[in-house]
């Protein structure tokens, strides 16, 4: 049994120090212990050793026996910067990504990050990225400085992707509405959550999803709410003439179609997402290394299922498997 984790984040030190460099809309101090600490209006990130030291992260894979895992950007990304170092800033995490695929293609392969700010870079980047650097798709942020997902200025990068069969994964950021969300960590707790469910459901009102079929979209964090609220998308789509208006199936049927890391350990809550997407549509995800991630907490939760071993086998990593390669 290959276990891949599908939810994870790194930072390439060359991407925190080219943040450095530019002091701009996110600077870059040291904390006492000497981790690069990454200043993004409204929030911050603490890059631990996980986060930046891929050899560090091999020995921790080994000794939690994860045998792979699929590398992505975290926040704040690179949309915060002006768009000549978004594009910059693109270019070095994939290049970074790339050579971490090609040093230990084993352990590791990678969803490339966009100049999301510049849809016509982002076009071009896509491409890089799946033709040139050999990565199956890129993480999308459901949000890209307050623009919704299923905003016309990124039809030409669905288009470009449906072209190439990409795979697009779907992580939050900075939620709209943050302004309510700064006691008590309610941002990434809460914000982040819903900020996908808000981006899934506008793909699938927009008509994005249904007219870019070759496209695969995956959600961050169980899908945030989709799976208990897809019952409600449908009763709008009865109910209000807008929510028709761009779409001929019902949004549930669109969004079983989706994939689904399994970054909520709560055994219930994967139930739930099994009844609504199936076992075959889920994807073991730990968070790792963020806080309130976890390697062994993403195996035993998937563990605990009372479902037959090879649904098991396929969350754990037969999915990731059959989408990646």
């Amino acid at each position: 049994m290959k276990i891949i984790d599908f939810h994870n984040h790194h930072y390439p030190p060359e991407y925190i120090e080219a943040l450095r460099a530019e002091q701009g809309a996110v600077t870059v101090t040291d904390d006492a212990d000497g981790n690069p600490v990454l200043y993004s209006p409204g929030d911050y990130n603490v890059a631990v050793p996980g986060h930046r030291d891929i050899t560090f992260r091999e020995q921790v894979l080994e000794d939690e026996g994860i045998d792979m895992q699929v590398v992505t950007l975290t926040s704040p990304g690179t949309h915060l910067s002006p768009p000549v170092q978004s594009v910059a800033l693109a270019r070095i995490v994939n290049d970074a990504f790339a050579e971490i695929m090609k040093d230990n293609p084993d352990r590791f392969t990678a969803l490339g990050t966009l100049p999301l700010n510049d849809p016509e870079a982002a076009v071009r980047e896509l491409e890089r990225a799946i033709l040139e650097l050999g990565m199956r798709g890129i993480m999308l942020y459901s949000n890209i400085n307050g623009v919704p997902l299923h905003h016309e200025m990124f039809l030409p990068l669905y288009e470009k992707a449906n072209e190439l069969n990409a795979v697009l994964y779907i992580h939050p950021i900075h939620p709209v509405g943050v302004e309510a969300m700064t006691d008590y960590w309610l941002m990434p707790l809460v914000g982040f959550t819903f900020d996908t469910t808000l981006a899934a459901a506008g793909l699938v009102f927009s008509g994005i999803v249904e007219r870019f079929p070759a496209i695969t979209w995956v959600l961050a964090h169980l899908g945030g709410a989709i799976p208990y609220l897809a019952e409600r998308l449908d009763r709008g789509y009865h109910a209000f003439e807008e929510c028709r208006e761009h779409i001929s199936r019902l949004p549930s049927d669109q969004l079983k179609e989706f994939y689904y890391d399994t970054v909520n350990f709560d055994p219930n809550a994967l139930r739930l997402a099994i009844a609504f997407a199936g076992s075959s549509h889920l994807l073991a995800g730990s968070d790792y290394p963020h806080m309130i991630g976890s390697l062994s907490s993403m195996v035993e939760s998937i563990q605990m299922l009372d479902i037959p071993e090879a649904e098991k086998v396929d969350i754990l990593g037969g999915n990731a498997q059959r989408l990646l390669f």
